[in-house]
């Protein structure tokens, strides 16, 4: 099984009326609490641990020079509601992650990265209070296809047929009869993640119940489709706010093209880029989706080299 490089703390803390679960790498050199802390923030489906990997990559230099923050969203990992939660709206990904910095870093801007829907609420927020943010990397938050305005009334009839599918325990996510299954449905889904990697990360991403199957910290509630309709035009406006030096980094697998099939391309996405005052792009070569699991000393050197220039 893997073993980790860099020990974590964990903590639990108390975010609007939640308890968060976040890992916490402190690093040791006598000027990181007075740097802008790290904060890496995961996709859907995925829990802080998935950075492990990332941040095992980074040179002691960097790792030391400042505290590492991944929490576990709201609904993931040891961030669960305590009472039975049937949705969640991305509005809250952005007051958490409010709350989070307000903890961490009070006052003062970070270093943000997400992944996935991570690296969306990531965009959304540095647009929303662009001086919290000191500079930012997007790791395959693409964002979603345009949707017109005149679907909107089948999007929420669809949210409140699937809300009645969940009340009916129609949304369950499936259970492992064990550790090692929940790894193999982790290599089945990423080819790419080695098995010792995968015995580790399943450990993190999956827990046995009373039962003694083990379930995925991930809470059946989202997969609910959300009600608000996907508008490209807020987006844009949202990215002109911007003003933290942004890198947009890519795997070389092309994931929107495997998921939208044409309706909604690299090629339309590198274009709402161009509406972000200051954003670059770096492709990892070797990589799909969960590139930071496939190419950690790549992910790790992009993220680095990029942090480094500037004050702090």
């Amino acid at each position: 099984m893997y073993e980790p490089i860099r020990a974590c703390r964990t903590e639990t803390l108390r975010l609007r009326n939640l308890d968060y679960h976040v890992r916490v790498w402190d690093g040791s050199d006598p000027g990181a609490a007075e740097r802008p802390p790290l904060v890496l923030v995961h996709g859907w489906m995925d829990v802080g641990a998935s950075y492990q990997f990332v941040v095992d990559a980074f040179s002691s230099a960097f790792a030391e020079g400042r505290r590492i923050i991944a929490p576990d969203w709201r609904g993931f990992g040891l961030s669960m509601p305590q009472a039975r939660c049937d949705h969640y709206q991305m509005a809250d990904y952005l007051g958490d992650l409010e709350r989070l910095l307000d903890h961490y870093a009070p006052g003062r801007p970070v270093d943000l990265v997400g992944h996935s829907m991570g690296g969306n609420v990531s965009m959304t927020y540095a647009g929303v209070r662009p001086s919290r943010i000191r500079r930012l990397v997007n790791l395959e938050g693409f964002g979603m296809p345009d949707v017109p305005a005149a679907k909107a009334p089948d999007r929420y009839a669809q949210w409140l047929d699937e809300l009645a599918q969940y009340e009916r325990g129609e949304k369950e996510l499936k259970s492992y009869d064990s550790a090692e299954g929940v790894a193999q449905r982790l290599m089945k889904t990423n080819p790419r993640l080695a098995p010792a990697k995968a015995a580790w990360l399943a450990r993190q991403w999956a827990r046995p119940g009373a039962d003694g199957r083990w379930r995925i910290l991930g809470d059946a509630a989202h997969k609910i489709v959300r009600p608000h309709i996907y508008r490209a035009d807020e987006t844009l406006a949202l990215y002109e706010r911007i003003a933290a030096p942004t890198l947009a980094v890519e795997a070389s697998d092309d994931s929107l093209g495997l998921w939208f099939k044409g309706q909604y391309t690299l090629a339309d996405y590198h274009e709402r880029l161009l509406r972000v005052p200051d954003c670059r792009t770096a492709l990892v070569e070797d990589a799909g989706h969960m590139l930071h699991h496939d190419q950690p000393q790549a992910v790790a050197a992009l993220i680095e080299g990029f942090m480094a220039p500037g004050p702090g």
